[in-house]
């Protein structure tokens, strides 16, 4: 069964409605009935809407596959053109600018309407005429409120929103859920797989945003050897595989995994589907978030390309607040664990995500605007409420015990023009040799093994790090340990030892001077930990301090009111930290290569969320005994307060680094680094990239 046919029958179903409120459609983009300043919004957007039109037409012709390279261009500008950079200023998609010209009571809300209405690009290039046609609908109901002959109700606008959402909250969830675990939705599997490589123009077949990025990695991996790509991908699915074994999980009773790429990978991804075919497993492939239903702009997930503007994605990743309330997280949630029994077998056999990411972008730092929706108080406690519920009916049918996953990184070309040499390092580092990190991290953890505590500090004058972390204490010293360690698996580079700490005891600030979190820049992030969970935090991106906090509280307590330390590490890959450092890429490296050059620390969950009463061993033999902490524990009691669904990674550089010491029980005290450099007998090599 192909892609479209899973959807022949919806599309079927809504094609006479499709013609009716297409023709509705038409007829608004030149009349003007809607009073002034709202016609030439509504006749914008139908405008917008048109074009999605034809674009659905040449995919049930099949004139989508047989456009010119210059014809994808052309139609790529036609979709996203009003949100780039250069025109988001005067785009409606820009809350700003429709506040100033549709005033403060509706502004807001048709931003984002047209925002939502966006989503019909991806829908068109799949042959999603169901999708479509819906938005579409939801869009004429609008207007009709618009040229009311009794005015304009701010509540019949919302109250049109609202329902849209609740009353389609099944279709969305069924949609998401399947996307995840079936590998007959074939869509995106199709073009990796049977496209032409070689013509770029397959690019555009995604319906996606392509930038140079996407058309520059696409061609630098076209000129690579067969043997190249086929040993990127065999790092990558072997780091998959590992992670099975090492965690003492049965991949073999596994059917699918998804697969998660950049758009311009698809020769390495297409290796990698082989390989994966080799282990029995079939791909799943899922687009990013497009719908603030899905959470869209929030992140990087599923199959993605470079976002047109992250201004735009920015303004729009709280929009879901213009519906977000207890009876739509019910019924969110309802229909969740409805469409996880309607696909439990799929789910049972999910082996979990294989991830590629990509770094080199500029880095981002956001404006806050005033006309952006933001989530209530009580919408945030609702959020939080939501994460953790649909993290739980997940987990009872992706079972996180005997689940895995894996992620790899490679630079894109705006990293520079230096993209090629860093690709190459970036390969180098992805293969670095695994055998000598893990004899090295064994005699870091030997000593760490011996103390009660550790003790963290930044470089005098630089960094203002002061933490001391508490260690699991250890019954069995000969077959327990405290740390693992991590080499090239589950996350790829090679090149760090980890624990859960015990968080009564820890206490102290943690402070990086520039870091980037979740495409988010942070400049003098710092924050203050308790017996482990967080007391306060700040940052210095804006000049008005509550600003700040309301940056740090959104995007790294995610709206907690405070998250535990979940992970302790200590990074021993110093020749990603070298290639840094000589390219000056610091920050643009992503949280997986980054917390391998250094401590870190991480917020939330533990690495072991959802796992941690299946022993996991290193390869010396010895069981990794500190996998809860006295948050994950409540499991036990009450599965509601020992997840948060969270987990953000923050590392000090080694150039912001003084010390970090272990401190035994007796009160001797040995340096694991002493002034950003290693100071252990056998792990001399380590700073040789230093």
């Amino acid at each position: 069964m192909s892609y479209c046919e899973i959807y022949k029958d919806k599309n079927i179903e809504t094609a006479e409605r499709f013609v009716l409120v297409m023709e509705r459609i038409a007829e608004i983009e030149t009349e003007k009935a809607a009073e002034e300043p709202y016609a030439d919004y509504f006749q914008t957007v139908s405008h917008f809407i048109l074009l999605n039109k034809e674009v659905l037409e040449q995919e049930e012709s099949g004139a989508l596959e047989k456009r010119s390279l210059a014809e994808c261009k052309e139609w790529n500008k036609k979709l996203y053109g009003d949100i780039l950079p250069e025109h988001y200023g005067k785009s409606y998609a820009n809350p700003a600018y429709a506040v100033e010209v549709l005033g403060e009571e509706f502004g807001g809300i048709l931003s984002f309407l047209y925002a939502e209405i966006r989503a019909m690009i991806p829908y068109a290039f799949e042959g999603r005429k169901y999708n479509i046609t819906i938005l579409a609908e939801l869009f004429c109901e609008v207007y009709g409120c618009f040229t009311d002959a009794d005015g304009v109700s701010k509540k019949s606008v919302e109250q049109a929103i609202y329902w849209f959402f609740h009353d389609y909250s099944e279709i969305f969830t069924e949609e998401s859920v399947q996307g995840m675990v079936d590998p007959e939705l074939d869509f995106f599997t199709g073009i990796v797989m049977e496209s032409d490589l070689s013509d770029l123009s397959y690019l555009y077949r995604y319906g996606a945003y392509i930038s140079d990025d996407e058309l520059g990695i696409a061609a630098y991996l076209n000129q690579m050897s067969e043997s190249e790509i086929q040993a990127m991908a065999d790092t990558y699915t072997e780091g998959y595989r590992i992670g099975f074994i090492m965690g003492g999980k049965d991949l073999s009773i596994k059917d699918t995994v998804c697969v998660e790429y950049p758009i311009g990978f698809e020769r390495m991804v297409r290796a990698a589907i082989r390989n994966f075919e080799k282990m029995n497993l079939k791909p799943t492939i899922y687009r990013e978030a497009v719908s603030s239903f899905g959470n869209r702009g929030n992140s990087k997930r599923g199959c993605y390309a470079t976002s047109p503007n992250k201004q735009y994605d920015y303004d729009h990743k709280s929009d879901r607040a213009y519906y977000f309330d207890k009876a739509f997280v019910e019924r969110r949630l309802e229909t969740l664990k409805t469409a996880y029994e309607a696909h439990k077998e799929k789910s049972y056999k999910h082996a979990g995500p294989a991830v590629i990411e990509v770094f080199g972008e500029a880095p981002f730092a956001p404006v806050n605007k005033k006309e952006a929706k933001q989530y209530s108080e009580k919408q945030n406690q609702l959020n939080v409420y939501h994460a953790s519920q649909s993290g739980q009916i997940t987990n009872q049918y992706i079972k996180g015990e005997e689940r895995s996953f894996t992620i790899i990184a490679y630079p894109v070309p705006s990293i520079g023009e230096k993209f090629e040499e860093i690709f190459a390092e970036t390969v180098k580092i992805n293969t670095l040799d695994y055998k000598l990190y893990q004899e090295m991290q064994q005699k870091i953890i030997d000593v760490l093994d011996t103390g009660v505590k550790v003790h963290v500090k930044g470089k005098e004058g630089v960094n203002r790090t002061d933490i001391t972390v508490s260690l699991y204490p250890l019954k069995n010293k000969e077959k327990e340990t405290i740390f693992e360690n991590c080499v090239a698996d589950v996350n790829i580079p090679v090149g760090e030892v980890f624990t859960s700490p015990v968080l009564e005891g820890t206490d102290g600030v943690l402070h990086v001077t520039k870091v980037y979190l979740n495409e988010l820049q942070y400049k003098d992030l710092e924050i203050t930990f308790k017996d482990g969970m967080i007391t306060d935090y700040t940052c210095a991106n804006f000049a008005d301090e509550k600003e700040n906090r309301d940056y740090v509280h959104e995007n790294v307590l995610m709206h907690h009111e405070t998250l535990p330390i979940g992970e302790f590490a200590i990074g021993t890959n110093t020749t990603a930290y070298r290639m840094a450092r000589d390219y000056d890429i610091a920050d643009k490296l992503p949280i997986l290569i980054a917390e391998k050059m250094g401590p870190h620390f991480a917020v939330g969950d533990t690495c072991y969320s959802h796992a941690e009463d299946t022993p996991v061993f290193n390869p010396d033999g010895k069981e990794i005994v500190a996998r809860d902490n006295s948050v994950s524990i409540l499991r036990k009691e009450d599965i509601d307060k020992a997840y948060f669904n969270c987990h953000t990674d923050i590392t000090i550089p080694y150039d912001e680094l003084g010390t970090i010491t272990v401190i035994r029980a007796d009160g001797s005290s040995e340096d694991i680094i002493r002034d950003g450099r290693f100071a252990l007998p056998g792990t001399e090599k380590l700073n040789e990239p230093l």
